[in-house]
């Protein structure tokens, strides 16, 4: 089968959209319907069911789209195979991303350093927060996911890539400097979190759950987006904050923010690697990833 024509009709499924799945693989609306037209005269069956507010898959569709995903990720694996098994220096485009947490320091200065010794890769890095960063790995627009939190989506996979500490930071001379800090404590003092979505967020919140404990029985004075906003406000002395110790360590080393824990609170999250299901890593990617388990292990 054509795997042109199978790739345009699984976009569609995706995105539920002719017009989503044209933008998703940067070609023309009428060149993703034309594609879908000629597999469903090669078939001889209805696909897709274009009636409604948005295109829904007929059970033929259904059908056709389990066994077409199968089919496409075997052709990735095929690709990739003869990639890896070329000879000659590593070349290509590596195209990740990364929440906040991992893209502060850990993986920027990993990336340049197998940048360095690979001068025939290109490296682009996008950062945002980890909801964004799954979805676009489930879209195949990054081809790896640097992540804080693991998120169930069907259309991705996880696995651990390095471990990272969360810890309560605080402005120079805050009464909570250096302490271990009871959870009633805490209630008392104005916390400034990041946006939904972010993963020390999402991990810090499971564990006050277990705690018993909500982020809004706590005094949430500021919601600031992301990592970098939330430092700055933490070092400028308007709150504490739940932050990635990886983020912060320069700032502690240099004493422009101070360290506590919260008791019966220990989080130590995993960074994980997100992949879309059933696509095989490149040799680049491949390539990065040893390199990057080796570096951030020692």
């Amino acid at each position: 089968m054509d795997t042109r024509q199978l790739a345009a009709f699984c976009a569609v499924v995706e995105r539920r959209s002719f017009s989503q799945a044209a933008e998703r693989l940067g070609v023309t609306q009428p060149a993703v319907s034309l594609q879908v037209r000629a597999l469903e005269k090669r078939l001889g069956v209805q696909l897709l069911d274009r009636s409604g507010r948005r295109v829904e898959p007929t059970d033929a569709g259904w059908h056709l789209y389990r066994g077409a995903q199968r089919m496409l990720a075997l052709e990735d694996q095929i690709v990739a195979g003869v990639a890896a098994s070329s000879e000659g220096k590593l070349a290509g485009d590596l195209v990740l991303g990364a929440s906040t947490g991992p893209a502060a320091v850990a993986i920027p200065v990993a990336l340049c350093e197998f940048q360095r010794e690979s001068p025939n890769v290109r490296v682009f890095l996008s950062v945002s927060d980890t909801h964004s960063i799954v979805e676009r790995v489930a879209a195949r627009e990054l081809e790896l996911g640097i992540v804080g939190a693991s998120r169930r989506h069907r259309g991705v996979r996880f696995e651990p890539f390095f471990s990272d500490q969360v810890i309560l930071a605080c402005p120079v001379g805050h009464r909570f400097a250096g302490r271990t800090v009871a959870l009633d404590e805490l209630r008392g003092e104005s916390l400034i979190l990041m946006q939904e979505g972010a993963g020390v967020r999402q991990i810090v919140e499971d564990g006050l759950r277990r705690q018993g404990v909500r982020l809004r029985d706590l005094d949430v004075r500021l919601e600031l987006g992301l990592q970098e906003s939330v430092r700055r406000a933490v070092e400028a002395g308007y709150g504490v904050t739940f932050i990635s110790r990886t983020a912060v360590e320069s700032d502690l080393a240099a004493g422009t923010l101070a360290e506590a824990r919260v008791q019966g609170l220990d989080v130590t999250r995993e960074i994980s690697l997100a992949t879309a299901s059933g696509r095989a890593r490149s040799r680049v990617a491949d390539a990065f990833v040893t390199f990057a388990r080796e570096r951030l292990a020692s």
